[in-house]
């Protein structure tokens, strides 16, 4: 044992015995950040596979390039904050802008500990203004979480030749009753429209998609439509809810690979008008439970 002396008061030396110093606990684990979530690496690797697949389903414009894309984040962010939704883990969202020089959809990855990215993006057609019957579309965040089952077109024509919903089994994504306004109230009147997201008539209508031409609804192109069925893209909660109750697992595809990076929620801003590029409509309708019994599956000119 090791000794050292001390010199005590009034001069008396005192041997003690040397106390050993305890070596300092280890740091605590750092605090992780997003438990569940993917690695850096691993989710560049997912979004670099979400785009090489969308780049070969979608084909790509370059309308996002040159700090496009950054517009459209900021817009989303401003869109979540106003609808008072924080993201607490990396997701896709669904974004679209109902401007009428714009008509554009993209898949957004977004992630609250890092950059935010577009993957992709295509065009689409949203509420048309002036006619009858219309309404425009209305933003705000819409989220997908099951309460409304959604369903699958079943490719018939309606009165005017039109298959309003697309291809026989293109996904219905159904967000309930929302609030709009009356596109043919110069007044700017609102009532009760059904807001869904849906593939359209491959002759007539999707050729003209990248204006608006429908009665509130999102039109999006049946490749986009696969691409959103297929990942996945906003049925985080879906699968979930498909897991339980065998009627949600059949409206999903048997061949699907569903991205861990699902999300459930539908953007939608406007960037013609300062204060909706990312603000909410009015206050939506009461949500339904199911579908309408008056929302047409097939033949809907939507």
């Amino acid at each position: 044992m090791h000794l050292r002396t001390m010199v005590a008061a009034g001069g008396v030396l005192l041997t003690a015995a040397c106390v050993a110093v305890p070596p300092p606990p280890p740091p605590p684990p750092a605090a992780v950040a997003c438990p569940g979530c993917p690695s850096p690496a691993a989710l560049a690797a997912q979004a670099a596979q979400l785009r090489r697949a969308l780049d070969a389903a979608v084909p790509q414009e370059p309308t996002l390039a040159a700090g496009g894309a950054a517009a459209w984040i900021a817009r989303t962010r401003a869109a979540l904050a106003q609808a008072g939704l924080r993201l607490h883990r990396p997701q896709l969202l669904v974004v679209v802008d109902r401007n009428p020089a714009v008509q554009r959809l993209a898949v957004m990855l977004a992630d609250p500990h890092g950059a935010w990215q577009v993957i992709g993006d295509s065009k689409v057609s949203t509420g048309q203004a002036g006619r009858r019957g219309y309404f425009i579309t209305p933003t705000g965040v819409f989220v997908h979480d099951g309460d409304i089952r959604d369903y699958r077109a079943l490719g018939t024509f309606n009165e005017n030749h039109i298959r309003g919903l697309g291809l026989k089994d293109m996904r219905v994504w159904d967000f309930g009753w929302q609030t709009a306004a009356k596109g043919w109230d110069p007044d700017g009147d609102t009532g009760p429209m059904r807001l869904a997201l849906h593939a359209t008539d491959p002759d007539y209508l999707e050729p003209r998609l990248g204006r608006p031409a429908s009665e509130g609804c999102v039109r999006i192109p049946a490749a986009m439509n696969r691409f959103l069925d297929h990942y996945g893209v906003l049925d985080r909660e879906y699968e979930a809810l498909a897991r339980l109750d065998p009627a949600y697992a059949a409206v999903l595809a048997a061949d699907r690979q569903p991205t861990p990076l699902a999300g459930d929620k539908l953007v939608v801003v406007d960037s013609a008008v300062p204060a909706l590029a990312g603000g909410p409509s009015p206050s939506p309708a009461q949500p339904q439970s199911g579908r309408s019994a008056g929302f047409a599956r097939t033949g809907d000119a939507r």
